[in-house]
C-alpha cells in the first residue's frame, strides 16, 4: 500500500540528515521533493503545493527540540499535515434510523455490490445488526444474481424484484420489507455507469428524495488516482453524500484519492476495502493512514485484528497443553488459520514499522503457510498429537504426501520444536533463557 510514495517521501527527508539546525534552503530542498512524490502520487498539483506551503511555514516557525533531528521534527510535522488533509479523526456511520437506510453510489466497476456485502458483514458482525441488501440495480447483468452470491457468503438476506423495473419502489418495498422482518440496517446496492451521465444522477437522486437514507457512501476505485477524486466532485454536487468508501487499496495505489479527495469534496473518508474477502474492510483512520504512507506501520490496526481472532477459550486450553508438553500440530494449525483470518500477508507486514521497507523487493505470498499445512494435513492424528514420533520413516511419507522434501520436513520439525520451548519458557517466565536461546538460534 502506497509503497511508491512511501519511498520517495523516505528519500525527500534524507535530505536533511546530518544538518544540525533546520533553514530556509534545506526545508526547500526536502519539499520539493516532497511536492513531487506527491504528485507523482497523483495528488492535484495545487493541493501538493498548498500542502507544502503550510509544511514549510510550520517548519521554519518551530526551533528543532533538543530530542529531535530536523529530519524527525519535518516527518511529524509532515504526518501531522497529512492526517489532517485526510479528515483528521475517523468518522462514524449513521446508524440512528429504524430502519437506518444506507445508500450506496458510484461508478460500475469500483467495487460497489462487493463492498456493499463487506459492509453488511461489518455491521452485522462488529455492531450486532441485522442488516438487508437490496438490488437496485436493474439494468447491469447478473447484478442482482452476484448480489445474492455475496449476501449467501456472509449469510445475509437480499431483496430483489427481477420483474420491477423501477429502483425507487424496489427500494421503497424493501425498507417495508426491512420494517416487517426486524432489519434495523438497509443497504441499496443502486446502478452504476461506465461513465458519469444525466439519466444514472437523475435515477440516483430520485432514490435519495423518495427515501431520505440515513446515509449515502460514494464507492470509487482507489487505483483510479485523480479521476476518482474528480469523479466524486461530480457525484458530491449532485447528491450531496455523507462518505467516501476507497475499494482496492490492497493494489498497486499510488496514493493520490486517499490523500486529497477529502480537500476536493470536503467529505470524510469512511471506509477502506483492502482485499477480496468480505471481512477486508477497515474504518479509515487518517492518523493510523498518515503513519503508513510515512513508513511508520500501524501497530494499532495490527493488534485490534489480532484481538478479534483472540479466542480466550482456545487460549487458556492451549496454555495447559503447553504446560504439559502436549502442544501439537492440531494446535499449530489451529494459530495459522487465526492469523490467516487476520487479513494479507502483505498487508499485515506494512503494519508492522520498519517491516514494510524491509520486505518491499520480496514476494510475500498470501498461501505462505500451505506447504506447512500440506506437511501437517500429511501426518497421522497420532503424529500431529505426538511430533517426537516421526521418524525417518515417516518423514518421508509426510514428504511425499505433501508435495515437499525430506528436509522441508525436518525444517519444520526443528522450528515446531524451538516455538514449543520459548512458548513453555514465556509461560513459565523464563524471559533470560528465552532470550539466550533466540542468541543461540541467530
Amino acid at each position: 500500500m502506497f509503497d511508491s510514495l512511501s519511498d520517495k517521501l523516505d528519500k525527500a527527508f534524507h535530505v536533511l540528515k546530518g544538518h544540525g539546525q533546520i533553514t530556509e534552503v534545506n526545508v526547500a530542498e526536502t519539499l520539493k521533493e516532497v511536492r513531487r512524490a506527491l504528485v507523482d502520487a497523483d495528488v492535484n498539483f495545487k493541493i501538493a503545493k498548498e500542502f507544502t506551503n503550510t509544511v514549510k511555514e510550520k517548519a521554519l516557525g518551530q526551533n528543532v527540540l533538543k530530542s529531535l533531528k530536523p529530519n524527525q521534527l519535518m516527518v511529524k510535522i509532515v504526518k501531522d499535515e497529512l492526517t489532517e488533509m485526510m479528515g483528521g479523526d475517523a468518522e462514524g456511520i449513521d446508524l440512528s434510523g429504524n430502519p437506518s437506510v444506507i445508500l450506496m453510489s458510484g461508478l460500475q466497476g469500483s467495487g460497489k455490490t462487493t463492498f456493499s456485502g463487506k459492509l453488511a458483514n461489518f455491521l452485522k458482525t462488529k455492531k450486532s445488526k441485522k442488516p438487508l441488501l437490496v438490488a437496485c440495480d436493474v439494468y447491469r447483468p447478473a447484478a442482482i444474481d452476484q448480489l445474492h452470491v455475496v449476501g449467501e457468503q456472509i449469510d445475509v438476506e437480499v431483496f430483489s424484484n427481477k420483474e420491477e423495473k423501477n429502483p425507487v419502489a424496489i427500494a421503497e418495498a424493501a425498507i417495508a420489507h426491512a420494517k416487517q422482518n426486524g432489519h434495523n440496517v438497509v443497504i441499496l446496492d443502486t446502478a452504476g455507469r461506465l461513465a458519469v451521465d444525466e439519466v444514472m444522477m437523475n435515477e440516483i437522486s430520485d432514490i435519495k428524495k423518495a427515501i431520505q437514507p440515513e446515509e449515502i457512501l460514494f464507492v470509487v476505485d482507489a487505483m483510479t488516482g485523480q479521476d476518482a477524486v474528480n469523479t466524486a466532485k461530480t457525484f458530491n454536487e449532485v447528491l450531496d453524500f455523507d462518505g467516501v468508501i476507497l475499494t482496492k487499496l490492497d493494489g498497486d495505489t499510488r496514493g493520490g484519492a486517499a490523500i486529497s479527495i477529502k480537500s476536493v469534496v470536503h467529505k470524510p473518508i469512511k471506509f477502506i476495502g483492502t482485499g477480496e474477502k468480505m471481512d477486508a474492510i477497515d474504518v479509515f483512520y487518517p492518523s493510523r493512514m498518515a503513519d503508513r504512507i510515512l513508513g511508520m506501520g500501524d501497530v494499532v490496526s495490527l493488534v485490534e485484528r489480532a484481538q478479534e481472532q483472540y479466542d480466550e477459550e482456545e487460549a487458556r486450553k492451549i496454555q495447559k497443553k503447553i504446560a504439559k508438553d502436549k502442544f501439537g500440530f492440531d494446535d499449530f494449525l489451529k494459530q495459522i488459520q487465526q492469523v490467516k483470518k487476520m487479513g494479507s500477508m502483505k498487508d499485515l507486514m506494512g503494519m508492522i514499522p520498519g517491516a514494510g521497507k524491509m520486505m518491499k523487493n520480496m514476494d510475500i505470498d498470501d498461501d505462505a503457510f500451505k506447504h506447512i499445512e500440506a506437511m501437517i494435513h500429511s501426518m497421522t492424528p497420532h503424529e500431529r498429537e505426538n511430533p517426537t514420533s516421526i521418524n525417518a520413516s515417516r518423514k518421508k511419507r509426510i514428504s511425499k504426501g505433501s508435495g515437499t522434501s525430506v528436509q522441508e520436513v525436518n525444517q519444520l520439525l526443528k522450528q515446531f520444536s524451538q516455538m514449543s520451548k520459548m512458548m513453555k519458557m514465556m509461560q513459565g517466565g523464563g524471559g533470560k533463557k528465552m532470550m539466550q536461546m533466540m542468541k543461540n538460534l541467530q
